[in-house]
């Protein structure tokens, strides 16, 4: 088993026992460093947009609720450095349904930036219109990263005895977080400064 197939290992089994997992280090450090820099460069001329609420029809700016700006992927016009994420969430998908059989049949995902002071309030990431997402992926892309820093994602739980808790993660970079899109509440905390990742879903549809 090469060093890849042990943290999809990791994940899969977290996700299965859980519902959850946040793993360190996912992607090698100067893998991550070029996906930031083709992210600033994106950002740079400007293919950001702001970030929305719902889908289709019922879609909303809504900068009460999250405050984020994001930049989709088209799988069919995939640069190679997303071609080679792309793929590394394949195998990941792959795994997945081999050990927890939730059918996930293709991956979304998009570019995101909180920019100084933006946030997104609780919300789970499958609701009406997208109950098609069934697994979330986020890795975050960020140079360097303090508590002062802010920007941790929250992430609500049930415990043993019934009572809801939390635990809250900075979004260090190299650090994925894999969780259930329909069962895991969770928010991204104010950020005090620009803050990083790739956002995407595993989805049981094509």
């Amino acid at each position: 088993m090469d060093e890849w197939e042990k943290k999809n290992k990791i994940i899969v089994e977290d996700l299965y026992d859980k519902g959850w997992c946040v793993l360190d280090n996912y992607i090698p450090e100067e893998f991550r460093k070029e996906l930031l820099k083709e992210q600033r460069e994106l950002l740079m001329h400007g293919q950001f947009r702001l970030a929305g609420i719902g889908k289709g029809e019922s879609f909303a700016i809504k900068p009460e609720i999250r405050s984020d700006k994001v930049l989709w992927m088209d799988e069919s016009l995939l640069t190679p450095l997303q071609e080679v994420y792309w793929n590394k969430m394949e195998k990941l998908r792959t795994a997945i349904n081999q050990r927890c059989y939730l059918g996930l049949k293709s991956f979304e995902a998009h570019f995101a930036m909180y920019p100084q002071g933006s946030f997104y309030l609780r919300h789970l990431d499958q609701f009406q219109s997208v109950s098609y997402r069934i697994v979330s992926v986020v890795l975050y892309l960020n140079e360097t990263w303090d508590e002062s820093d802010g920007g941790e994602l929250r992430m609500y739980y049930t415990r043993p005895d019934g009572i809801e808790d939390f635990q809250d993660f900075l979004p260090l970079g190299g650090r994925v977080v894999v969780f259930l899109s329909g069962e895991v509440p969770h928010e991204v905390l104010p950020t005090n400064k620009e803050r990083i990742s790739i956002t995407g879903w595993m989805k049981d549809r094509e």
